[in-house]
């Protein structure tokens, strides 16, 4: 950013489903330079955003929480925005009920033709889908989500496991996943409009991460039972306890009654996935429990799972998981600061 380049416009939209921690969050790192750059050489003398929280109406808006935030402005008197952010919010057992916002929709779809960029932290897209502009451009959601997205939204290509996708024409559509991956929104903003090294000192300066390994190691299994196929279901309950047996696969079908190739079929049209591939899907989330949770070697684990040869054990985990098991152990195992010294 040059010394006398204006200050770039972002505008956080509050809404009552949203979560304080994902607005606030960005709110304060967006708008810490002017502080920081007081003591840290490397980033501009001159903030290069202006950070505003904006919502239907100007004053307290009730966030999921409970908490109140204060939007600085109503969406009808900003007349030009930069940069549109919609935070995290918190998805009840109904899901997202598409037209409670059409105020801020239509804002956000006029900003969008002005040229601003939208973005979302989490699970703020399913307010940023309804502009019609996500629809055909790859985004992300946190897993959780997916499917009440997918439902929602049927138009709009879905990666859960991607971190960040940035998708439109003008790279203008950006969409951040799970929870704490708005650090990687903010830092990616900041690389794009003021650069790497104050990017790199920001995240030193907070201890913001990237998340380099993609977010497959955070997702947690979990197999459709929703399908109305009453044999694959029996399989299925019978397979969540014996996944470990040799041969489960051979077990299934002689449980099925089905003849091989018709069970495969079934199983695959119910579940989304394969027999092998859903037999290898809960082994390794077992396996995942385990390295957290022990100090069981990796050998000891494959076995366990039911993979007598380790080394085809440890490529699978890193197939699925992005993450060798070792790395995962390190990554995910509570550290030894944190055991109660008694």
């Amino acid at each position: 950013m040059s010394a006398t380049a204006r200050p770039l416009h972002v505008s956080l939209v509050a809404i009552p489903d949203a979560v304080i921690s994902t607005l606030s969050g960005i709110y304060d790192v967006l708008g810490s330079f002017r502080m920081l750059g007081q003591i840290e050489p490397a980033l501009p003398t001159q903030a290069p955003f202006t950070v505003e929280i904006v919502a239907a109406e100007r004053g307290s808006v009730q966030l999921a929480s409970g908490l109140p935030v204060e939007a600085h402005r109503a969406v009808g008197e900003v007349a030009r925005t930069d940069i549109v952010i919609v935070p995290s919010i918190l998805l009840g057992p109904e899901g997202w009920k598409t037209g409670r916002y059409p105020q801020l929709v239509d804002w956000a779809r006029r900003m969008h033709a002005d040229g601003a960029l939208l973005c979302s932290a989490c699970s703020g897209v399913f307010l940023l889908a309804e502009t019609g502009l996500f629809d055909d451009q790859d985004t992300t959601v946190h897993w959780a989500y997916a499917e009440a997205f997918a439902n929602a939204f049927p138009r709009v290509p879905l990666s859960p496991e991607r971190v960040l996708v940035v998708s439109g024409l003008r790279e203008e559509l950006i969409t951040s996943g799970a929870s704490m991956t708005w650090h990687d929104l903010v830092l990616y903003l900041i690389v794009r409009h003021v650069g790497a090294t104050a990017a790199q000192t920001v995240a030193r300066s907070f201890a913001l991460q990237w998340h380099h390994d993609g977010l497959a190691p955070y997702i947690v299994f979990q197999g459709r039972t929703d399908h109305g196929d009453a044999v694959v279901a029996d399989t299925q309950s019978w397979l969540a306890g014996h996944f470990s047996v040799a041969s489960p696969i051979e077990e299934m079908v002689r449980r099925s009654g089905l003849a091989e190739r018709t069970f495969k079929r079934r199983f695959t049209e119910a579940t989304g996935f394969a027999p092998i591939d859903y037999v290898q899907r809960l082994r390794i989330e077992d396996a995942k429990r385990r390295l957290e949770r022990t100090d069981a070697s990796a050998d000891d684990v494959s076995w366990k799972v039911g993979y007598e040869d380790a080394a085809f054990f440890r490529r699978l985990f890193k197939r699925i998981t992005g993450m060798t098991p070792g790395a995962y152990r390190r990554r995910f195992q509570v550290p030894a600061f944190a055991h109660s010294k008694k």
